[in-house]
């Protein structure tokens, strides 16, 4: 396999659909050797699933099957990626490699020992088309690498994207996920981040990668999510095992992750007539792949030290685990056989090829021994020309750098030269080359039974790999974040099956950073309060707020701690947004008709346990238009059990409340002052709205006094028949808001965690209210 290139995408995805709108996905991650493999059926006409897994990849690669006519008004796979992916490797297969029955057996004999307890045959006809999917990218991949993958060596998940919460690709746009919408806010130096780099301080490229992928896709289980918030309190209130796992994960080689796939390729033989520069260039991969395992065994012990005492399952588990795994223990012995015990991973490109040529313990291999001593005899030879050159051509300044590709080249600097230097260096050079080529050669046959014997424990490699990949995110992302905050910023979120979403004192886990002076906001749904309208003039901070919620659901939902004094939270399983107003010219769309097409996803796959945030849906056509649509998409969503958070300007959608009693009306508190808006950026409960805030700014624009007179005068006699409406709807739905309010509190002593006395005294007051008609 070629040289991994720091967080470059290591994804080839095989995608294949058919006429029922099924989609078959199969995503094959060379770095981790993993498998992941999705079947599903695609609801929306733009096929925004596949565009959410696609982006979710990121993939070097994509496979897909000759173009042909999708199903009615749906734009194909093939077309999907010509459009969305334009700068990514489309590779076209022939529709007789994209075969199901060869998939099968083929994920059969290459899945880890431990996956085939999941048994294969019992999902081989739901998910035909992603195995179809695997057997074309498995063989392309053999094909394009030259390998043949090692059986029983790769990780495989079926389904796996949809066992997490799903977020589309457009609401990980527009909550600034991975990446914000403007780099530098208005009005401030600072820098704007998403939420990925505000926790980017993992030290592995693995890690990262992890973050990344648990961003977009957060957990669903909640005991998953209960061990690492138990890890996240032990590292909390333990600041020596905080520190000390801290200063032992410095000790694993960043590229830990990347040694496994080594070891679940085999190269195909090829004979000595090709054995080259090449061939020499993969013997050092698997060279220095050796060393990186063989010194990241050797930090096994520090780790096994540091977790010996903590308590926490996640952390005790991986002690069990890994730590008192002795055959961790005889894979390091078997490698010190052959491997020399100085030898380390190195990052400085001579240090490094130095290392990979001296690998293998003398006096194993004759012809080793000679290469590596004409080796040194050249380097030197090349160092002391550098030496002549210094003093025959007076450049004290000459240096001979090195890097993989140019190998010795000189640097001096411009004032120094004068006329041409001799072509003996370029000749010692190559022979440099020449003879490292030749270590890494014979070094790599020294290797043969060593690797093969490494090859046997693929699956415990692969274990080690996640383990330090999750740690690297528990303890230097996570942990690193909130211990740079102040003490009682960040809290534990709680969890219910079926409970509310409250979040007490919420804050912007970006913006904060920024602002010092955040106001903090609270949100409380549930399921007989399952919307709340926010209102409030421009700038006020609803879009914010939107999003704010979103995140911290994420965070929680990631196994982190969360900015907030207090939140409990129903699992989500999506999150939906429809938010900002832009032109999408890549599919010929206007403002409004995307804002329809982004609606309908939403209403297509909706669920009981989804989140949706909806900014000023329905402005960007007619009023009368954008006021129906708006109103009869919140009626559908109340119908719903998910919880939807919906932000307006149109004051006319507060009637919802009178009618329905699961609609919470809050708006933006603001005040006027001398003609001037002053933003407190205060949520509160109410319909209450800045009087005239639109005519106000009007004037301010400069608008002529008697059109902004005329304006106030049509507007008046609008709003008094909308006061008279609602007075006469609370009357006539007084009885069922009052049953509602009950439930409501009902619900809430459900899942309070209070003793029994507290609950009878707010059963008892809750009576009270009822009989005496002060609930409402």
């Amino acid at each position: 396999m070629e040289d991994d290139a720091g967080e470059r995408s290591s994804f080839v995805v095989g995608l294949i659909e058919n006429r029922a709108k099924e989609v078959g996905v199969a995503g094959f991650d060379l770095r981790s050797a993993s498998l992941h493999l999705s079947q599903y059926i695609e609801t929306s006409s733009s096929y925004q699933n596949t565009k959410t897994l696609l982006h979710f990849y990121d993939p070097m690669v994509i496979i897909v099957a000759p173009n042909k006519l999708a199903p009615d008004s749906m734009v194909g796979v093939s077309i999907l990626v010509d459009r969305y992916f334009p700068s990514t490797k489309k590779v076209i297969m022939a529709r007789g490699c994209f075969d199901d029955t060869k998939g099968a057996v083929l994920v059969k004999n290459l899945a880890a020992k431990e996956l085939l307890t999941l048994g294969l045959d019992t999902y081989y006809k739901q998910y035909y088309l992603c195995l179809a999917a695997a057997s074309a990218t498995i063989k392309w991949t053999e094909a394009e690498k030259g390998v043949i993958i090692t059986n029983h060596s790769l990780s495989v998940t079926f389904n796996g994207s949809f066992d997490h919460m799903n977020i589309d690709a457009t609401s990980v746009q527009n909550l600034e996920i991975i990446e914000p919408f403007n780099s530098t806010l208005w009005g401030t130096r600072n820098k704007k981040r998403s939420l990925f780099q505000m926790l980017k301080t993992t030290r592995t490229v693995g890690g990262t990668r992890l973050l990344r992928a648990n961003l977009l896709q957060p957990l669903k289980d909640i005991e998953t999510i209960s061990a690492r918030l138990d890890c996240l309190d032990e590292l909390m209130s333990n600041e020596q095992l905080f520190f000390g796992l801290s200063q032992v994960l410095r000790k694993f080689p960043k590229e830990t992750d990347r040694v496994l796939c080594h070891f679940c390729f085999k190269p195909k033989k090829v004979t000595n007539e090709v054995l080259g520069i090449d061939n020499a260039r993969k013997s050092q991969i698997l060279i220095s792949s050796i060393i990186l395992l063989k010194t990241a065994l050797d930090a096994l012990p520090l780790l096994s030290k540091v977790l010996k005492d903590a308590n926490s399952f996640l952390l005790g588990n991986i002690y069990r685990s890994v730590c008192e795994n002795e055959k961790y223990a005889l894979i390091r012995k078997r490698i010190g056989e052959v491997i020399d015990e100085d030898v380390l991973h190195a990052r400085v490109p001579f240090v490094a090829q130095t290392q990979q040529c001296f690998a293998v313990k003398a006096g194993i291999d004759g012809l080793l021994d000679i290469a590596r001593r004409s080796f040194c005899d050249i380097s030197e030879a090349i160092h002391n020309l550098a030496n002549k050159y210094r003093e025959d051509f007076k450049l004290p300044n000459l240096k001979i750098p090195f890097n993989k590709r140019q190998g010795f080249y000189f640097s001096i600097p411009q004032k120094d030269i004068q006329g041409k230097l001799p072509s003996k260096f370029i000749q010692l050079n190559a022979r440099n080359k020449s003879a490292a080529a030749e270590c890494y050669i014979r070094t790599e046959l020294c290797l043969e039974a060593l690797v093969d014997a490494i090859r046997e424990h693929v699956s415990l490699l692969n274990l080690l790999s996640e383990v330090l990949c999750l740690l690297d995110m528990i303890v230097n992302s996570f942990a690193h974040t909130i211990s740079t905050k102040p003490v009682d910023q960040c809290i534990r979120p709680q969890f219910t099956d079926n409970g509310p979403l409250a979040i007490d004192a919420g804050r912007h886990p970006i913006l904060e950073s920024i602002h010092n002076d955040f106001v903090p906001n609270n949100v409380f749904l549930s399921e007989t309060s399952n919307m709340i309208i926010v209102m409030g003039p421009n700038m006020c901070g609803k879009s914010t707020y939107l999003q704010q919620v979103c995140l911290i659901v994420i965070l929680a939902q990631i196994g982190c701690y969360i900015p907030a004094r207090f939140a409990t939270l129903r699992m989500v399983d999506r999150i939906f947004t429809r938010m900002g107003t832009v032109d999408n010219l890549e599919s010929n769309s206007s403002t409004f008709m995307t804002e329809m097409k982004e609606t309908a996803f939403i209403m297509q796959n909706i669920s009981q346990r989804s989140l949706i945030v909806m900014d000023e849906l329905g402005r960007a056509t007619s009023s009368s238009d954008g006021f129906a649509i708006a109103w009869s998409c919140c009626e559908h969503l109340l119908a719903l059990k998910a919880y939807t958070i919906f932000a307006t300007h149109m004051k006319n959608l507060s009637e919802l409340a009178t009618i329905y009693p699961n609609v919470k009306i809050l708006h933006f508190h603001v005040e006027t002052t001398n003609s001037r808006l002053d933003f407190k950026f205060q949520l509160k409960d109410g319909p209450r709205h800045v009087p005239h805030y639109g005519l106000l700014l009007a004037g301010v624009a400069g608008l002529p006094s008697s059109v902004i007179i005329t304006a106030k005068s049509i507007t008046a006699r609008i709003t008094e028949k909308e006061e008279k409406r609602m007075e006469v709807n609370c009357q006539q739905y007084h009885d069922i808001q009052k049953v509602y309010r009950a439930a409501q509190r009902l619900i809430c002593l459900k899942f309070s965690s209070q003793d029994e006395d507290t609950i009878r005294e707010a059963l008892q007051n809750l009576k009270d209210c009822y009989i005496n008609g002060s609930l409402l």
